[in-house]
C-alpha cells in the first residue's frame, strides 16, 4: 500500500498524550497511533452506518401486529441460530 505524508499541528497536550501511549508499549511511534486512531474511527462510522440502515428499515417496515413478546423471542431465535 502506498504512504501519504501528513504533516499536522497538536497542542503541548496532546502530544503528551500520544508520548504517553508510547511508553505504555501500545505504539511503536506518532505514525502508528495516529493510523490506529483513523482505523478505530473508519470502523465507528462503518458500524454507525449499519445502524442507521437497520433503524431506516425499522422504520420503513411500519408497525408491526405482533407482541412485543413475540418479537423477542423471534430476535432470540436469531440470535442463537444466527
Amino acid at each position: 500500500m502506498a504512504t501519504v505524508r501528513k504533516t499536522i499541528t497538536l497542542s503541548e497536550g496532546q502530544d503528551a498524550w500520544i508520548k504517553s501511549q508510547i511508553a505504555r508499549g501500545e505504539f511503536t511511534n506518532d505514525s502508528e497511533y495516529i493510523r490506529d486512531l483513523v482505523k478505530r474511527d473508519q470502523s465507528q462510522q462503518d458500524r454507525l452506518a449499519t445502524l442507521r440502515e437497520a433503524i431506516a428499515e425499522g422504520l420503513d417496515s411500519g408497525a408491526s401486529d405482533q407482541s412485543l413478546d413475540d418479537i423477542w423471542r423471534a430476535a432470540e431465535d436469531r440470535a442463537a441460530h444466527g
